[in-house]
């Protein structure tokens, strides 16, 4: 069985008869979002939009609340979320939104109570950040993108 941790969440007057945030597994990792848009949203290919959950959350300290596409959208439809991860914070307490674009070649519309990503709670840290005057060395160094000679 996965750890849970309890989110104090809230559903927004403008998310009333939208499900709240839900696993679809016993395994998943992240918990639906669904769309509280008022009327039918249509997305034209190249848009994007900012897209109401419906709900507020309350994140316990040393937590961050991942927004994350939904692989078949994206496969199927080429709709993904524009900032992937969002993140959001623990201090947060604003409406947990969804900015979708569409990557598709047809407009995509978003309708009330659709799933358009999911909700990934994860533990996160803050650094100490220390400056050095050197870092230490390693057999990779400054080599930057593609240098392991992976694709």
């Amino acid at each position: 069985m996965m750890k849970q941790i309890t989110i104090t969440i809230q559903r927004l007057a403008n998310g009333d008869g939208v499900a709240l945030p839900h696993y679809a597994s016993s395994h998943a990792a992240g918990a639906d979002i669904r769309a509280a848009v008022r009327d039918d949203l249509v997305l034209a290919p190249g848009a994007r939009a900012l897209i109401p959950g419906g709900f507020a959350i309350a994140l316990p300290d040393g937590f961050e609340a991942q927004v994350r596409p939904r692989s078949g959208l994206a496969l199927k439809k080429g709709v993904t979320v524009l900032n992937a991860p969002g993140t959001i914070d623990a201090d947060y307490r604003g409406e947990v939104g969804v900015i979708l674009i569409n990557h598709g070649s047809e407009p995509f519309t978003v309708q009330r109570g659709d799933r358009i990503a999911q909700l990934v709670i994860a533990p996160c840290v803050q650094a100490a950040w220390e400056l050095a005057p050197d870092l230490d060395e390693t057999t990779r160094g400054a080599k930057g993108f593609g240098s392991t000679g992976h694709a």
